[in-house]
């Protein structure tokens, strides 16, 4: 193959590889040139395989992408080398397989320091205020998930629901665990009450952290968000504590699936923290 026909080769292949990611980022061509500061014109060049990018131009093509720069340069075909191979592997792979590797190597190399506390439970179980408390004994992140998505998404949870609907909120909720377990360091998660309902995203979250069931009775769970102002449980429903009653019934067998079972309802959160410390299999084997 001559130099000629070699950077030719190696241009489509870009090309195709850009288009490729830009359609997976859901990006229109004009967004992703915006983004990486290019023109137009010359991003449909790109695609095209026409264009000859400077790697500086290249890695902000990655960067508008959200990919690694290695992602673009794909080895080439004729390449049958163990890490060529493994490299195609990588790049096919989804955003779940590759942490799914990423975990597997950090284990085989001792290098697994990242640790994760999932809090699960209905609302009113306490996970806000537990979880501040822990992150700060633990010295680590408060992560609280719905906010994640409501920032993703640029509008609150109602807004959400009543313009685009519980799929449209799975979606967004699975992406933000999925963005949270890549680029974090480890955190205290607080989930939304009804995560362990998502098939997905709590097989997600039972992977990668130590799980935490705060259980307390349907009362208290009622109490609690009325104490925090919002009255509208019990508004015009004289059934409310009864669906109550009726929601927890359902998903319980779900929350109990988590590492460890926390009852909230008769300690105090410096209780509950303490406890959840003991717990953490990290902490017990004085490795960290």
């Amino acid at each position: 193959m001559s130099h000629e026909e070699e950077k030719n080769f190696l241009l489509q292949g870009l090309g195709a590889k850009v288009r490729e990611l830009r359609g997976a980022a859901n990006l229109t061509i004009k967004e992703l040139a915006g983004r990486a500061g290019l023109s137009l014109r010359f991003v449909n060049q790109l695609e095209a395989g026409q264009g000859n990018i400077s790697v500086a131009g290249l890695a902000r093509v990655a960067s508008a992408l959200g990919r690694p720069l290695a992602d673009l340069l794909p080895p080439k075909n004729h390449d049958q080398s163990l890490r060529a191979r493994l490299w195609q592997l990588v790049t096919s792979s989804s955003d779940a397989e590759l942490q799914e590797l990423q975990r597997w190597f950090e284990q085989r190399k001792g290098q697994s320091h990242r640790h994760f506390i999932a809090l699960i439970g209905l609302r009113g179980a306490g996970k806000s205020t537990v979880g501040v408390r822990l992150a700060k004994k633990l010295k680590t992140e408060f992560v609280e998930l719905d906010a994640r998505v409501e920032q993703a998404a640029g509008m609150s949870l109602r807004e959400i629901f009543s313009m685009h609907g519980e799929e449209y909120y799975r979606r967004l909720e699975q992406k933000a665990l999925l963005k949270l377990f890549n680029e974090s360091s480890g955190c205290v998660l607080a989930t939304g009450g009804s995560l362990v309902t998502a098939t997905e995203s709590w097989s997600l979250v039972k992977r990668h952290c130590f799980t935490v069931w705060l259980q307390a009775k349907p009362e208290d769970h009622m109490n609690r968000v009325l104490r925090q102002g919002d009255l509208r449980p019990m508004k015009d429903n004289p059934a409310a504590m009864n669906e109550l009653k009726a929601l927890l019934a359902r998903r319980n067998p779900l929350y109990a699936e988590a590492a460890i079972t926390v009852k909230t309802s008769t300690r105090t959160p410096t209780a509950i923290v303490e406890q959840i410390a003991k717990a953490l299999p990290w902490r017990n084997d004085r490795k960290t």
